[in-house]
């Protein structure tokens, strides 16, 4: 029988008994169930509303309650709607009518709040923590190859030459802002929910100010109707995903690219590449195309939970059920895919030789040829043209700009002199790119020191 069965008469019909049942999802929120349930019971015998003794039969109770679930020997009860039930249900079974003061003060309402609540900064924290190792991966990949150039591209077509590093470090600053995100998304879930009740808060003379202390809360929630209802921290929590999956998705697609034959910039490892079941040569980069193929699952949980919320009155509804499954998908699929991503990143091989090669291609170095103009006193935009003249003829004639004769170059601008030799080196190209933020050597090493003093203060945070 239910413990909310008194009001009824007639029994619980099986089919919705088990469709309006959560227990499956609550099952990942024991422990922290049980947490919220001893705090509460050490500030009502702190508050005097029940005795000392019976709170701490209950705190035993409850400590027994979750050492049969830790190792597995708990058994869940057919009737069991919710994880709060099973662990109250088994509590007054235990301890008889001590176990069955425990819910003085206190609604499911509050009660599944402070829950998720308190899960939504678990899943943060390791998110957190998966970021930074991440992060980490990215910093020591372009520490490693510093100094080999690969073509930078726009539209997919080659643009400029830059530093593998530099790549690899704007990914490091993509998921360097996700973790600011997840951050706002577990400041956004440390708040105390617990003693607003049912909806409107209770006669009873609680403390949640000393709740708050017992569960590492930064605060109590000042408003009863919102602290029940509210679910904006899972959708910060689900935005955080989404964003940074869409990141995930972004360097996926690029590691993909280059370890096709097309371009043969890396070679993955074989951890992280599956074969064909009809092709004998073939190495598939599938936990690439997985992780971004994931994104839409998290992206699907986000505008799930958003359109669940939309247009719910105050304060709770058996909707805000909903809730729980798509923030744990989000957090367990980025956590996954944030996984993978290092292990494929940290052992993936570059093929330096093809980068390099690569780089002397589609008239990368055509800006700086215009530049050396412009330099001269030649207007940018004439600058331009003259050298897009010389791309044509380039192209009409199947050679690179490093191939024209000077000859050939002054024919185009008399501006040019045997010094131009110096603009079409690549390295040459990619190290006067010395702007704050640039592709240039020396700009690179000072970013990587950002990068790391960014990383070290992120990781200190969550000390």
């Amino acid at each position: 029988m239910a413990l909310w069965s008194g009001r009824f008469v007639g029994g619980v019909d099986a089919f919705t008994q088990e469709f309006g049942a959560s227990l499956e999802v609550d099952k990942n929120m024991y422990a922290h169930d049980i947490a919220g349930s001893r705090a509460h019971a050490k500030m009502l015998a702190a508050q005097g509303v029940i005795s000392a003794e019976d709170a701490a039969s209950i705190d035993a109770g409850l400590a027994a309650v979750k050492a049969r679930m830790d190792d597995g020997s708990f058994v869940f009860d057919v009737n069991d709607e919710d994880i709060h039930m099973a662990v109250e249900a088994a509590l007054i079974a235990d301890i008889g009518s001590a176990g069955a003061r425990l819910h003085t003060g206190r609604s499911r309402n509050d009660q599944v709040a402070t829950d998720l609540r308190l899960y939504a900064k678990d899943l943060l924290m390791s998110l957190m923590e998966g970021n930074i190792a991440l992060r980490r991966v990215l910093i020591e990949k372009a520490q490693a190859h510093f100094g080999v150039v690969m073509p930078g591209y726009t539209h997919l077509q080659h643009a400029q030459p830059v530093l593998f590093s530099h790549h690899m470090l704007a990914y490091f600053w993509m998921f360097t802002r996700d973790f600011a995100r997840l951050a706002a998304a577990y400041d956004a879930a440390d708040a105390n929910p617990l003693g607003s009740a049912a909806l409107a808060g209770t006669t009873y003379p609680l403390d949640r100010a000393m709740t708050s202390e017992l569960l590492g809360f930064d605060h109590a929630i000042p408003n009863s109707l919102d602290a029940v209802s509210d679910r904006d921290y899972l959708l910060d929590l689900e935005y955080a995903c989404s964003v940074s999956m869409m990141h995930l998705s972004r360097l996926c697609e690029e590691i993909i690219l280059w370890s096709s034959s097309e371009y043969s910039f890396i070679t993955l490892s074989d951890a992280f590449s599956t074969g064909s079941s009809i092709m004998p040569q073939k190495k598939n980069p599938d936990f690439a195309e997985l992780t971004r193929g994931k994104m839409g699952r998290v992206v699907g949980d986000l505008v799930g939970l958003l359109v669940t919320m939309k247009s719910l009155p105050l304060a709770y509804n058996k909707d805000l059920q909903e809730c729980k499954e798509g923030a744990i998908d989000a957090a367990k699929t980025l956590h996954d895919c944030m996984l993978c991503m290092g292990g494929m990143i940290e052992t993936m091989e570059l093929n330096e030789a093809a980068m390099r090669k690569a780089s002397g291609q589609g008239f990368m170095a055509a800006t700086d040829v215009a530049d050396y103009l412009a330099k001269k006193g030649m207007p940018f935009r004439e600058a331009h043209a003259v050298v897009g003249r010389l791309v044509l003829l380039c192209e009409t004639e199947g050679c690179g700009l490093e191939d024209l004769t000077l000859e050939q170059l002054k024919s185009a601008s008399n501006l040019f002199e045997d010094d131009i030799a110096g603009e079409l080196d690549i390295d040459a190209i990619v190290a006067a790119r010395t702007t704050y933020g640039g592709t240039g050597h020396d700009a690179v090493r000072v970013q990587l020191d950002e990068a790391a003093a960014a990383l070290a203060a992120d990781e200190a945070s969550l000390a």
